[in-house]
């Protein structure tokens, strides 16, 4: 598994010193709530974008809440691993993942205001300019993913392709992983790569903020519904703090959330709801365990 960087891993444990206090048991009192996202967009955007919903969590709590964005998907789940962490917003996928190498429980779920609904799509876009219309076209062609433990942007897509019969190995001229989907919107834009895998939320993000027009993007394919990233904890946090900050969460309402923008609120969610990415892991031929 990747390794969070030295600068990563000292501010994660200035702030797991901080965020503990000894009690007169000698068990640690929590005071801080540290909470690890995963970088999809740019790491100050991610921050910057959760700065309501992480600043409603602290309020609803009463405690002091620190965001922290990794490098890439698996810094969040090492630092989980590390217990650097007490909770995490994971992709589907990258979730699967954190439960083969450490305990962690899925127990939130956001809903999008703009589709009412706790689900989303992978896509697979390229430039209409690049005569690529469907998968098949795809073949030879320079192409991109996103991260190897990202659900929409690795996972799926993958599954997707092998179904075509298209090994992107054998198949494409090259292949690149840009470690955020925001990133590959610009990668097609810029001519970087022919195609690339992009959450259908976050492709509407990208033409939002101007990285690329939406009438010059084709959507080669597009997946069945993905269950929403989810917030996970700690299974061996107390079972007190799982329940102030499972309500935290629920009573979160009309507020924006990284890169999934408005939001109606948090629903309750469990393990169960992500056993179609397991399946779809084992479609696409992936050893969760070699991804560690």
């Amino acid at each position: 598994m990747t390794k969070i960087t030295r600068r990563t891993f000292g501010a994660l444990a200035a702030a797991s010193a901080a965020g503990s206090l000894l009690a007169g048991n000698a068990q640690a009192q929590q005071q801080v709530l540290k909470v690890g996202l995963i970088p999809s967009e740019d790491s100050r955007a991610m921050l910057a974008q959760s700065k309501d919903i992480l600043d409603a969590l602290e309020k609803n709590l009463g405690m002091k809440v620190q965001g922290f964005v990794a490098t890439d998907y698996n810094g969040v789940i090492e630092a989980l691993r590390a217990k650097h962490l007490d909770i995490a917003y994971l992709g589907p996928f990258s979730y699967v993942l954190a439960t083969t190498v450490t305990p962690v429980e899925a127990f939130a779920i956001a809903e999008t205001a703009k589709a009412g609904r706790t689900y989303y799509h992978s896509q697979i876009i390229a430039k209409k300019s690049s005569g690529i219309k469907t998968l098949e076209d795809l073949k030879g062609k320079n192409f991109a993913f996103v991260d190897p433990a990202s659900t929409s942007g690795y996972a799926f897509p993958l599954a997707g392709l092998l179904k075509a019969g298209i090994e992107p190995k054998r198949d494409f001229k090259t292949v690149i992983f840009t470690g955020a989907h925001d990133a590959n919107a610009v990668a097609v834009a810029n001519g970087k790569v022919d195609a690339a895998t992009i959450a259908d939320r976050i492709l509407d993000a990208a033409i939002a903020k101007g990285h690329i027009k939406a009438d010059e993007i084709e959507v080669v394919w597009r997946s069945a519904p993905i269950p929403e990233s989810p917030m996970v904890w700690r299974k061996d946090l107390s079972p007190e703090l799982k329940e102030k900050v499972k309500a935290a969460f629920l009573a979160i309402k009309d507020l924006n959330w990284s890169d999934q923008g408005k939001l109606n609120g948090f629903k309750a969610t469990n393990d169960q709801a992500y056993d179609v990415v397991r399946e779809t892991a084992k479609l696409a031929n992936i050893d969760l365990k070699k991804q560690k």
